[in-house]
């Protein structure tokens, strides 16, 4: 009886632990889907609230690092000044890993449908949970 009852703790422990995995990746696929609607509706204010709003962050692209969410943002005002260079922007998810309980790694790739000329690229990124709230504070695009 000892035994079943261990057992049953046990698979409790997994499915739980598998729930909430497949809730954070949840969250994650809406974080992105809501930054790639901000910028299909050439909101750059709104596709930086993915990202955590302090000088900590981290942006390494091809110029470089750029530390803060106001410098990238403001480079990312420079590289897409307007919405025919912004175009149209979607994500292809390939990895959502958990690091540890508040710390998740991303891997995938971006394109960017525009009418000068489509771009595309991959990116990593580290997402944390702050306040309830996941953010990206590491992005590595490229």
């Amino acid at each position: 009886m000892k035994k079943c009852f261990f057992l049953l703790v046990i698979a409790g422990f997994f499915a739980t632990a598998g729930s909430a995995q497949t809730k954070t990746q949840q969250a994650i696929i809406a974080l992105l889907d809501k930054q790639s609607t901000a910028w299909n509706a050439g909101d750059l204010t709104g596709f930086m609230e993915g990202y955590w709003r302090s000088d900590s962050l981290l942006f390494l692209g091809k110029s470089g690092a750029t530390y803060g969410w106001q410098a990238t943002l403001d480079n990312y005002r420079k590289g897409y000044p307007d919405t025919v260079a912004m175009g149209k922007l979607r994500f292809e998810l390939l990895r959502i890993e958990p690091i540890e309980k508040n710390h998740v790694f991303v891997v995938g790739k971006w394109f960017l449908s525009r009418k000068i000329g489509n771009l595309q690229g991959a990116f990593s990124i580290i997402l944390r949970k702050i306040r309830g709230q996941w953010v990206i504070v590491s992005d590595h695009s490229s």
